[in-house]
């Protein structure tokens, strides 16, 4: 497959792949749940991102400052294995931390050494932020924006780092491609004449 689509570049063979998903779910089910199983599969196994299939997408990142990712996801090679179910993202501590979409609170509490909050977004969309030390209580409603609290220490991220991790039907998935794509750099003339 990526040799028949890969010469589009990354943004077409996406979209391909979603929409070789839709169509594989189509005719092998029969229907739009059907369809909406495959491509979830594709996202999880890295062949697609889920995009504008999510609530509220793109999602609001979850700092104020530089968007800059310290560790990227790493898919594990099974359910138990090792890898990074998540981002780390540059933040200082004590910054706010936002809340990347529209969701309700599902948990908050103290993990092992590790303050964090886990927001259901619904359609299957859930995230966690860690380390996020918050007034708010499960069951809370929440903007896209909306201050969830404030960065804290603790957790596995290193220190002045957002652990971002999201679930698409209980799966970990990339969370980057939720976020939109970064700025187009622009070049411009280096010296007037």
């Amino acid at each position: 497959m990526t040799a028949f689509i890969g010469w589009r570049g990354r943004r077409h063979r996406r979209l391909s792949v979603l929409a070789l998903g839709i169509a594989m779910g189509l005719l092998l089910g029969g229907s739009a749940d059907r369809a909406t199983a495959v491509t979830g599969e594709l996202i999880r196994a890295g062949e697609a991102t889920p995009g504008d299939s999510a609530p509220g997408y793109p999602w609001v990142w979850p700092t104020d400052g530089q968007r800059l990712v310290i560790a990227p996801f790493r898919a594990p090679a099974h359910d138990y294995g090792p890898g990074h179910r998540g981002m780390d993202v540059a933040a200082e501590p004590g910054s706010q931390v936002q809340s990347p979409a529209d969701g309700v609170i599902a948990f908050r509490g103290t993990v092992v050494d590790r303050p964090l909050i886990t927001i259901d977004h619904g359609r299957g969309y859930v995230t966690t932020l860690e380390p996020v030390a918050s007034d708010l209580s499960p069951g809370d409603v929440v903007t896209a924006g909306d201050v969830l609290g404030v960065l804290a220490d603790g957790g596995h991220a290193p220190r002045g780092t957002l652990h971002v991790g999201v679930r698409v039907d209980d799966v970990y998935v990339n969370p980057r491609g939720l976020f939109g794509t970064p700025p187009r750099a622009i070049l411009l003339p280096c010296c007037a004449s």
